[in-house]
């Protein structure tokens, strides 16, 4: 038989398992120490007929040898009812009045070797056992032998002895029984309570927790953990609807702009077809170029986009931000807008420098598109990380739009449309490059007296 099939046989719950068990082991012990403690009182009560036939046959013999015998003897020690003194003949010389003077009550005669040892025996008499102690009044050859005792106690007083040990046995294996029933309901009880209400919980609601006992015991370990696992996955979902509408927001976005310059794309293509005179091949070459860029410029960003959310940078570096923004700054031509600096030297940051660049490129270029006259920009030390400021004179981002401008094709007017060349994605990228670096990008508040946009880039300096 397996031990599957043996589970089988026992109760299905693991509070019947332990009072089986409980009972299993109750009853172990407590049946052979019944048997037992009945066996022990009933020698006891032998030994003490036995001891009390000896008090009262050394007290005979004390009697005899002094000549103080009385016939019929009586009974000195409480009990012993059996008293005779007989002669070496066998004859019975003195008696007690319920041992009969005829007969001697045991043929036990004790050795003259050894006077003072009484012999213990037992007779039986009136269908029961009589518990005789045999002592030598003398140790001369020819002396009289003591018998002292009573009868022992019938078939009838054993059974209530024995009766009493069993009915004893019999309630303390019901109380442990008992105990261990109601011991492990209550312990098991808060296990109920939490199976109960984790049967209630479902995936459209994870807000619920079970009760958590008090204590330090393995079940209010258990519900704490139960509850730290659904706070976890409470999360989780919310992370995950998050990014799920954050996906459907974005395919929805990133569709439509790029269905806009192949649209266009299309429209000149079709325009040249139907009109080839009209139309001037150079011209549309031109205009179809210039909507592949950007197609080719928005999938580019798409594509970063997606591998720096994938995990941290790896290939981190000790890089001087000042040397790296100075590098960045020396490679931008061409542009009317003045760049101011102010760079504190020796500001090292552990960072991937392409991908710092990047962000900084799209700070500047976003910064250069709205500035009126002037772009600074600024690196510093702020207590345990390094700032990298990039301030533009323009019309500024309004507060409620300051966290808004970081999301995916975000434009604030029709200043910042298509036509300035950008691909809506810049700072959106920025601020992921920020945050896989565990820094932040956040748009601050223009210097006093001044006007304009500011972004603020912290980044955790090298330990």
């Amino acid at each position: 038989m397996s031990a599957r099939s043996l589970s089988g046989l026992g109760p299905a719950s693991v509070r019947g398992r332990i009072t089986m068990l409980v009972t299993f082991i109750a009853i172990l012990l407590l049946v052979p120490a019944a048997l037992a403690g009945g066996q022990v009182a009933r020698t006891a009560v032998s030994n003490g007929i036995w001891s009390s036939g000896r008090r009262q046959a050394t007290l005979t013999a004390e009697a005899v040898r002094a000549h103080t015998l009385r016939n019929p003897i009586t009974p000195a020690v409480a009990g012993i009812d059996l008293i005779q003194v007989v002669a070496p003949d066998r004859r019975v010389l003195a008696a007690s009045s319920d041992a009969g003077a005829r007969t001697p009550l045991l043929g036990v005669w004790p050795d003259p070797q050894q006077p003072e040892r009484d012999v213990q025996a037992c007779t039986p008499r009136r269908r029961a056992c009589v518990r005789i102690s045999a002592l030598r009044v003398s140790s001369a050859p020819g002396s009289e032998v003591v018998y002292a005792g009573r009868a022992a106690p019938g078939m009838a007083s054993t059974a209530i002895l024995d009766g009493l040990f069993a009915v004893q046995a019999l309630l303390l294996i019901a109380l442990a029984t008992w105990a261990a029933w109601t011991v492990t309901g209550r312990t098991l009880a808060p296990v109920q309570a939490i199976r109960g209400r984790l049967a209630e919980i479902n995936g459209s609601d994870l807000s619920a927790r079970v009760p958590e006992p008090a204590g330090e015991d393995e079940i209010a370990q258990l519900a704490r953990t139960v509850n730290a696992t659904l706070h976890r996955l409470e999360g989780a979902k919310a992370g995950m609807e998050h990014t799920l509408e954050q996906q459907r927001r974005f395919t929805a976005d990133a569709s439509h702009e790029l269905r806009t310059p192949l649209t266009g794309l299309r429209i000149q293509l079709e325009e040249a077809l139907m009109h080839p005179d009209e139309a001037a091949p150079l011209d549309v070459i031109k205009e179809a170029l210039d909507d592949v860029e950007r197609l080719q410029a928005i999938i580019a960003d798409l594509l970063l986009l997606a591998r720096i959310g994938v995990d941290t940078p790896r290939g981190l570096q000790p890089t001087d931000l000042a040397e790296l923004v100075r590098h960045e700054l020396a490679r931008r031509v061409g542009d009317s807008r003045r760049i101011v600096c102010e760079l504190c030297p020796d500001v090292r940051v552990n960072v991937l420098p392409v991908q710092i660049s990047r962000l900084l490129t799209n700070l500047l270029d976003n910064a250069q598109r709205h500035a009126e006259t002037l772009v600074r920009v600024e690196v510093r030390r702020a207590g345990r990380t390094a700032e990298l400021t990039v301030t533009d004179d323009g019309p500024g981002i309004p507060p409620a739009d300051r966290e808004w401008v970081f999301q995916r094709f975000a434009r604030l007017d029709t200043a910042r449309g298509r036509d300035q060349g950008g691909t809506g994605l810049g700072l959106a990228i920025a601020r992921e490059i920020a945050h896989a670096h565990h820094g932040t990008l956040r748009v601050g508040e223009p210097a006093e007296g001044g006007h304009g946009a500011r972004f603020v880039l912290r980044l955790p300096l090298t330990t």
